[in-house]
């Protein structure tokens, strides 16, 4: 039992050490894994064969991560992406297959060889892909979309080739495999399907997946009712890793994939109501496995015969990669992938996956491909896999920032309309301020400088101008001389303080009303001239907290006062705190001072919601009572 919790506690330490630091340089989490995996097994020698037994144990975390996917996606968004399904991934599958199999027939390779590792190295590594969309933000983008319906083609793809594999199988490797095996500590796969014929395996299929989808609709939301009423979570946590593990479970006993069996468990349940319990009770476990999976690819590498072989080893790794590259190159470009998603979605899926391994060793085992062959094989699919992170970072860096120049650069909107207030930025915060004026008749002219938002508005019939607020050229023609206001309500935040200083230099007539993300960012807006900033998160937060009083029982006449005393004492809380942050210098700004001010003006706060007022009205609470009859005809 000791020896388990050391090797525990050093697969533990080397993430918790390397991942951070990696994360810090830029690197990601998944290069981060692999570098503490290379760095307490083949360096070190901390860890050993028993890389190997954990490795299968980690994969399980790919089976989580599809689960969680299918959660994502309705079975009606699956049925929508048939066509790149079939046609993208399928036709990725095929033609990498092909080509890497006439390169290894002219290695001198028989034709069965060469056909099983064509299949094998067709494959992409789901974990490592998903993950680092997961992590840099790119599963929504056209390259990632694309990328994950290859993925889920390729996962459904290992399917048929566990079952074409075994017929590839050369009779002279017999005699060498069973003498190992014979040797070897080996345990029969249990199987419900081994020796039916065809047909009544193809109908143990049918009903595998059928009673995954059956189960999954009739039985399980009875199941999670039953469970949540018991109102114990470590109990709702079991079931939902009962649900993953037995749906894994079952497929293997049928020969089936378990992450494919996972994912399609996970469409069933994307309408249920305990799809968002689902995710959080699943994603921490998905996440240790990928990692301690990542780890184990890393410490799996066998340096010395990587040092035997190194040239081969890397001249293969790079060519699968380049053939690869090539395939998803011209595939995008047939399919009208454009810009950095091309690029994204080529580089992405160019490494070799963690099926991989799983299809090496079930090659070796039926006597398909030779021992040797083998462990140079898993090298490559290991390095190819460490490297796709690098990839990643050269993706990140070097092409996005080209496309996003190039981008910039592209031709703006003729703005052919000016208006009353100019509105910078046609987000969700825009938006609603736009809505409101020109519901009250008041002209508006949109900024916008992402084309896609700007698209999405005009399907809306909202007229949106594709163009950057922060060019002074296009102000101008946007008609910002002539104007009475400007709404600054763009993402980058460090944009968004040059607009308003440039803004309150050459046009010192104009108002600047200006969204804040939080407060000190509200601070730099008003230094550099803001008349009025707004922190975007302010009065939905204070709406709901009256909401909150209310519904614990405070009348809602009492529940408004409180509200508006606590925005005239938060006002002169922040003025206050505004004169402190201002006198400070740059990197000493929320010194001890500030921080003590701060909670001096939370007990300001506190004591001015202690005084009952209910017997009289104040003058600041005009703003929220109606106005007299015919209030509005006296300024006809």
């Amino acid at each position: 039992m000791t020896y388990y919790f050391i090797q525990a506690c050093i697969y533990l330490a080397a993430a918790v050490v390397i991942v951070p630091l990696a994360k810090k340089l830029g690197l990601g989490s998944v290069l981060g894994y692999l570098i503490a995996g290379i760095i307490i097994g083949p360096i070190t020698g901390l860890v050993g064969q028993e890389t190997v037994t954990i490795q299968h144990f980690a994969e399980f975390g790919v089976v989580m991560m599809l689960f969680l996917v299918g959660l994502e996606l309705e079975p009606k968004m699956l049925w929508q992406m048939r066509n790149k399904l079939l046609g993208l991934g399928g036709l990725q599958v095929s033609i990498s297959t092909l080509v890497i199999t006439i390169i290894a027939l002219m290695f001198g390779q028989p034709w069965t060889v060469a056909l099983a590792i064509g299949l094998i190295f067709s494959l992409s590594s789901t974990a490592i892909v998903l993950q680092t969309f997961n992590e840099k933000g790119l599963t929504k983008t056209e390259g990632g979309k694309n990328a994950f319906s290859v993925l889920l083609m390729q996962d459904i793809a290992v399917i048929p080739m566990l079952a074409f594999i075994p017929m590839l199988a050369l009779p002279e490797l017999a005699e060498a495999s069973a003498a190992l095996q014979a040797s070897a500590d080996h345990h029969e796969e249990l199987s419900l399907v081994a020796g039916l014929p065809s047909w009544a395996y193809a109908m143990v299929i049918i009903g595998a997946i059928g009673g995954v989808i059956l189960l999954g609709h009739f039985v399980s939301r009875p199941l999670f009712h039953y469970v949540a009423s018991s109102g114990l979570r470590e109990v709702f946590v079991a079931t939902a890793l009962l649900l993953v593990v037995g749906i894994a479970a079952s497929m293997s006993l049928v020969g089936l994939s378990p992450a494919l069996g996972t994912f399609l468990g996970g469409v069933v349940l994307a309408n249920s109501e305990f799809r968002h319990e689902l995710e959080s009770n699943i994603e921490p476990f998905k996440g240790l496995l990928l990692g301690l999976f990542f780890i184990t690819v890393g410490a799996g590498i066998n340096f010395g015969v990587l040092a035997d072989n190194l040239g081969l080893i890397l001249a293969l790794t790079v060519m699968v990669m380049f053939i690869k590259a090539s395939v998803l190159w011209g595939l995008a470009m047939t399919f009208k992938i454009q810009n950095s998603d091309r690029w994204l979605f080529s580089l992405s899926l160019a490494q070799a996956g963690e099926f991989g391994f799983v299809l090496l060793s079930f090659g070796f085992q039926n006597n398909v491909i030779p021992a040797d062959i083998v462990g140079i094989l898993q090298l490559v699919v290991a390095l190819s896999m460490c490297s796709t992170p690098v990839l990643f970072i050269v993706f990140e860096k070097i092409i996005l920032p080209k496309y996003q120049a190039s981008s910039n650069e592209k031709n703006y909107d003729e703005i052919d309309e000016q208006g009353k207030v100019i509105i910078a930025g046609a987000g969700r915060f825009g938006q609603i301020i736009n809505r409101l004026l020109v519901a009250n008749g008041v002209k508006t002219v949109v900024l916008d400088h992402e084309a896609t938002q700007v698209e999405n508005m005009r399907q809306i019939q909202i007229k949106t101008f594709f163009g950057d607020a922060t060019r002074p050229e296009l102000l101008h023609t946007a008609g910002i001389d002539d104007a009475s206001m400007i709404v600054v309500a763009i993402d980058n935040k460090d944009e968004a303080v040059t607009l308003v200083h440039h803004v309150k230099h050459s046009h010192p007539n104009v108002k600047i009303l200006a969204r804040a993300f939080d407060k000190g960012h509200g601070y730099e807006l008003k230094q550099a001239g803001a008349d009025v900033t707004i922190n975007e998160t302010y009065f939905s937060a204070l709406s709901m907290g009256g909401v909150a009083l209310t519904e614990l029982g405070f009348h809602p006449f009492s529940v408004e006062q409180k509200k508006s005393t606590f925005c005239k004492t938060e006002d002169m809380a922040s003025e206050k705190l505004y004169q402190s942050w201002q006198q400070r210098d740059e990197g000493d700004r929320y010194s001890t001072d500030y921080r003590t001010l701060f909670i001096e003006l939370e007990d300001v706060i506190k004591h001015a919601m202690t005084k009952d007022r209910m017997d009289k009205h104040n003058s600041d609470e005009r703003g929220w009572t109606p106005p007299p009859i015919n209030y509005e005809s006296k300024f006809d």
